[in-house]
Parts: structure tokens; sequence; C-alpha cells
């Protein structure tokens, strides 16, 4: 129960964070990637880095991350039949595979497992729709719900508690 409760204040807090709602889409794409495909990959490596560096949302990005890996899990077998079709039966990418696998870096891509190329590839697919649905989500969810929920009764009454006001003087 506690870890999720931790989930929804990781969640409010990743939608109402200060960015604006294009950083928060950026993060939440970027970091459904490290949810579809298996973790330990240099593609993952380019992308918590391209998450450090770029100005997306973190939160939103951790967000997309624990949102998108029990999908990972349930597309899996997807993931590796779109994998199997590119490695095993497309006979003329057999070329660009080798080159891949014997370029010393790029081996490193893990790219000759049909799971990572498979959800690497859906993840390509995803990317720009789940951009597009989170950026439209997030800005209307601050337009029209938040505004409601934060006048709410039930806000009221917990934010008047003295629990909560313990709570936020420990809060960072």
């Amino acid at each position: 129960m506690y870890a999720i409760l931790k989930i929804i204040q990781f969640f409010v807090r990743a939608l109402n964070s200060e960015g604006t709602p294009a950083q928060v889409a950026a993060g939440l794409a970027l970091g459904s990637v490290l949810g579809l495909t298996p973790l330990i990959n240099l593609h993952n490596v380019v992308v918590l880095s391209a998450i450090l560096v770029l100005n997306v949302s973190v939160p939103g990005a951790v967000l997309g991350w624990v949102l998108a890996i029990p999908l990972g899990f349930a597309l899996d077998p997807v993931f590796d039949a779109v994998g199997h079709t590119l490695l095993v039966e497309s006979a003329w990418l057999a070329p660009l595979w080798t080159a891949i696998y014997n370029t010393p870096v790029l081996s490193l891509a893990n790219l000759n497992n049909t799971v990572v190329l498979g959800g690497l590839i859906g993840w390509l697919l995803l990317a720009l729709p789940v951009f597009l649905l989170a950026r439209w989500g997030v800005a209307r969810y601050r337009a029209t719900l938040y505004p409601r929920l934060k006048e709410s009764r039930v806000v009221r009454v917990v934010q008047a508690s003295k629990l909560y006001n313990v709570y936020r003087l420990f809060r960072p």
C-alpha cells in the first residue's frame, strides 16, 4: 500500500512540476525507453545521458520508466517476434547486423538480442505518439483538473491537518 501511495505521489509531483507540458512529455517519452527495453544496454546509457543533459523533466522521465516497465514485460513476446523477424528472417539486413556486431562500441548496444532490438524499434514507433499524447494530457490536466483538485474539500482538509504540517517541515 505504501508503494502505491509513493507512486501516486510521484505521479502528482511530475504532473505539477515546474516544467512545461512539453518538457514533462519529453521526459516521459525518453523515460519510457528505459522500461520498454532491457535496462543494461548502450542505448539506455545514451537515453539516460540525454535525460540529464537536455532540458526535460527528470520526474517525467522516471514516471515514463515506471509506467513502461509493466508494458515492456507484457510486450516482450511482440518485441521478440519483431526482433526475430529483423535479425533472423530478413537476410538482406544480415550485413548491417554483422557490421554493428563487429564495431567495438556498437557491439555493446546488444542489438543481436531479439527482445532488445524489438523493444528499441517499438519505442521508436511509440515515442512521438507518447510525446504528443502526454503533452496534451499534462496541459489539459493543469488547465482543468488541477485547479479543481487544489480547491477540493478533501485537499483542504488534508492541508489543514497537523500531520500535513509536520510532513511539510521534513519535505525537501
